[in-house]
């Protein structure tokens, strides 16, 4: 009897092992899988999405080759369009923001409603936590599988007419914003002009006075140089950028699970690559000590602020009465987006943030 089960499991084993090399053997991989990615290179938003192209690359033996396709150029520009794009499978991958999918994730907009948020340990809350993680399970219900989180940063304010430590300082100031309704509701709420136009058009409009100036992370600034058209900034922390390390849910069940295992992980090491990156200088010594000791990095420029100073640009830093200030200001909004976002995900990212 006991030769029988003995014999049994071998056979069983085999099966197996057949069965192993026989679903290896039917996975064929495409030659290139695409990758939309909004921004350049030269950001750490584009650095984070080639090194996950990388890792994948490097860890799957150059079985998997992800190609990162720059400014939004598979969109033909139209970055509002990447996740439809990547729900309907005719691009694989993509490192975006939440900003740019907002109009169709509703949930998204969580990260804009102003004021709400503040603080990287409130955002590591929500991400990492319960809504976090009902965010991911209705992004995949939508046919995008959401891996891992990265950020663009806590966007700040920038103008070349006055510094802004009120809401009455923000009255008549034409600013570039991102063209999505809630940044309309809160800049208008506040007394500015938002308009809506690329970054390139934007840049002329700086030069010619068309435009006062403009919001962005640090992650940004840095990058395009910004004290070369503004003398101001305003750090607010008015509202947050999250990025999100994404692939087609059809491409995701394509693949075997060992390959799963390894785009998932390789994703999460650039998206906590990223954070260090964007963030560094800007939370204490916490992330730049994560760019040193996990990556064995040390940035050129640690401190962002400083360096901003040092190009001659005047930088406020709110009082907490100041902040209550515009918070108080921009209440109205906060209040009217309650209901887009979904009062059950607004409830949740409050539990969150008091854990």
């Amino acid at each position: 009897m006991k030769k029988i089960i003995i014999l049994s499991l071998v056979v069983l084993l085999f099966i197996g092992i057949i069965f192993s090399v026989s679903s290896a053997k039917e996975f064929t991989p495409k030659a290139e899988y695409t990758m939309t990615v909004n921004v350049s290179a030269a950001f750490g938003w584009g650095m984070s999405a080639q090194k996950w192209c990388d890792l994948i690359k490097e860890r799957t033996g150059g079985q998997i080759n992800v190609k990162p396709y720059w400014g939004s150029q598979l969109l033909a520009g139209k970055q509002m369009n990447w996740f439809q794009a990547v729900a309907e499978g005719s691009i694989d991958f993509a490192v975006e923001s939440t900003i740019n999918s907002s109009s169709v994730v509703k949930s998204h907009n969580l990260f804009s409603l102003p004021f709400f948020i503040n603080t990287y340990e409130n955002l590591d809350k929500i991400e990492y936590g319960k809504t976090g993680k009902k965010m991911f399970a209705e992004m995949e219900k939508m046919q995008v599988k959401a891996l891992a989180w990265g950020e663009n940063g806590f966007r700040q304010l920038t103008n070349n007419v006055r510094a802004v430590r009120t809401p009455e300082d923000m009255k008549g100031l034409r600013l570039r914003v991102c063209p999505t309704p809630i940044y309309d509701d809160i800049f208008k709420q506040l007394g500015a002009d938002p308009i809506h136009m690329n970054w390139g058009d934007a840049v002329t409009g700086f030069q010619q006075g068309a435009v006062d100036g403009q919001e962005n992370p640090y992650g940004v600034l840095l990058p395009v140089k910004i004290w070369e058209y503004h003398k101001y900034a305003t750090n607010w922390n008015y509202l947050v950028d999250p990025l999100l390390f994404v692939v087609n849910k059809g491409v995701w069940d394509s693949f075997p699970e060992d390959i799963q295992t390894i785009i998932k992980e390789a994703a999460e090491e650039a998206g906590i690559w990223e954070k260090a990156f964007v963030r560094r200088g800007l939370d204490g010594d916490i992330s730049i000590n994560i760019l040193k000791e996990t990556f064995g990095e040390t940035p050129e420029i640690l401190d962002q602020i400083a360096y901003v100073k040092t190009k001659g640009m005047e930088v406020v830093e709110l009082t907490e009465a100041e902040l209550t200030a515009f918070k108080e200001a921009t209440k109205p909004v906060l209040d009217k987006w309650i209901d887009e976002v979904g009062v059950d995900f607004v409830a949740s990212a409050k539990l969150d943030m008091t854990k």
